[in-house]
């Protein structure tokens, strides 16, 4: 699919094509043989699994029972593509019990899942284009943390944090992905042990996700990532890079003087003592040559910000630039809360990172029926609710699944991209009339303890 250069181009044919193409039958027809002893041939092949999680993580609930009603209502109406034609779907005999679905799942080879994550982005990011951007991508950084069962293996791979009250009970996982800025798309994210012997930092995993985006790609970051080692990687891999720099480290990067406000300048950025301590694999001559532009914070006009990026750009255009990295604020909340990214319930690490893979999938799915929508009314894909359109796509899967001929299909595919059409989102005619508060988590329950012999009778 070509990039569309007005709404007039895309059309639910070619949205069909898009997706055919994202996860067609010669794709998965590949991945069989490269499956090893995971793959199934029966009716829970690897499409079929795929996208049963798939439509788990979009479901509300998100349970194995409600993929496994959907399947076999689909089976029972002969509208069951995916799966292999074994004996089971040619008599409709569908059993609803999980067993074998939570087995395949089991069974699905991480390196397919990877594979099929890393396909489905490169495949909508090269079909999809906001209609109001023709520069390079910009893919901004931002990290989270997941919240997993308290299972012996989770608690080993990613252990849990502590305080003064003493240890934490669930088992943590720190993650880190890139966004694209106008799109939404998320690539494949990193992810490790936030506390333990095994920790890394966001700074790492950041490292670790960066050949996964575009070559032309711009990275946009905050202040937890203008650090020397992360800015000097974003260099080595040729791609430009804007990052938020600490007052403290801009004034010693700048030296004695520093810029004006609305001004920049172009500075030789040279790794400190202590960075060099902590990343002791630097090579001795890096440098990272580029601008520090230093300008009012337009949130706070008492605040400085002090931005490094190694783009010729204006200090105004930088500014315009750098406050699109809000944006990633509001997809990592999608990710977490929509699809319910926020507590992943597998009980093995493998399953859990199966399930973190195909949840940002399913995000970018969501995503990708968005931007065609948002190319009709000529609007930017952030005008759109995320939510409202999930919604949208979940009341179509069914519908989508049992269409037989081209026209009915592109006839559910154009009530689809009519509702998500209504889901703009509302523009705000001034200020808020009542201040934007944190309100409190509430009471807590005490903490248990132990009751002496002598308390309990005994």
């Amino acid at each position: 699919m070509t990039s569309p250069a007005s709404p007039s181009i895309v059309d639910t044919t070619e949205l069909w094509l898009m997706f055919r193409t994202v996860a067609s039958e010669s794709f998965f027809a590949e991945l069989q043989p490269a499956s090893g002893p995971g793959s199934r041939s029966g009716i829970f092949s690897i499409a079929m699994v795929i996208w049963l999680m798939l439509y788990q993580r979009l479901h509300s609930k998100g349970t194995l029972v409600a993929a496994l009603q959907v399947m076999t209502r689909l089976g029972q109406s002969g509208h069951l593509r995916l799966a292999h034609p074994c004996k089971r779907i040619r008599e409709g005999n569908i059993s609803a019990n999980t067993g074998g679905y939570c087995q395949a799942r089991q069974k699905l080879p991480m390196p397919v899942v990877k594979t099929v994550s890393n396909h489905i982005f490169d495949q909508l990011r090269q079909q999809l284009r906001d209609p109001s951007h023709s520069g390079p991508p910009v893919y901004v950084i931002d990290g989270t943390t997941l919240r997993l069962r308290h299972e012996r293996d989770l608690v080993e791979a990613f252990p849990p944090g502590h305080n003064q009250h003493g240890g934490n009970h669930w088992p943590v996982l720190l993650m880190v992905a890139f966004h694209d800025v106008y799109t939404g798309l998320a690539a494949q994210p990193s992810w490790g042990a936030m506390y333990g012997p095994k920790a890394v930092s966001e700074q790492s995993l950041a490292e670790q996700a960066l050949d996964r985006l575009p070559a032309d790609a711009i990275v946009l970051a905050d202040g937890n990532f203008g650090i020397f080692a992360f800015v000097h990687a974003v260099q080595k891999s040729q791609r430009p890079i804007l990052a938020r720099l600490t007052a403290s480290r801009a004034r010693k990067i700048l030296g004695n003087t520093t810029p004006s406000p609305g001004k920049r300048r172009k500075v030789t950025w040279l790794p400190s003592i202590y960075e060099r301590r902590a990343h002791p694999d630097l090579p001795p001559e890096a440098s990272v040559e580029g601008w520090v532009v230093v300008s009012q914070n337009p949130a706070r006009p008492t605040e400085m910000l002090y931005l490094f990026t190694t783009l010729d750009w204006t200090p105004a255009r930088i500014l315009e630039l750098y406050k699109l990295r809000w944006n990633i604020e509001t997809d990592l909340r999608s990710l977490k809360r929509t699809i319910g990214l926020h507590q992943i319930n597998g009980r093995a690490k493998a399953m859990v990172e199966k399930e973190l893979l195909l949840a940002v999938s399913a995000y970018n799915l969501v995503r990708a029926v968005i931007a065609i929508a948002a190319c009709r009314e000529g609007l930017p894909a952030r005008q759109f609710s995320f939510s409202v359109s999930q919604d949208a796509v979940m009341a179509a899967w069914s519908d989508l699944q049992q269409a037989t001929t081209t026209d009915d299909y592109n006839r559910e595919m154009e009530l689809l991209l009519f509702f998500v059409s209504k889901a703009k989102l509302p523009k705000r005619s001034g200020s808020r009339s009542y201040p934007r508060e944190i309100w409190g988590r509430g009471g807590h329950f005490p903490f248990r303890r132990s009751i002496p012999a002598t308390e309990s009778g005994q």
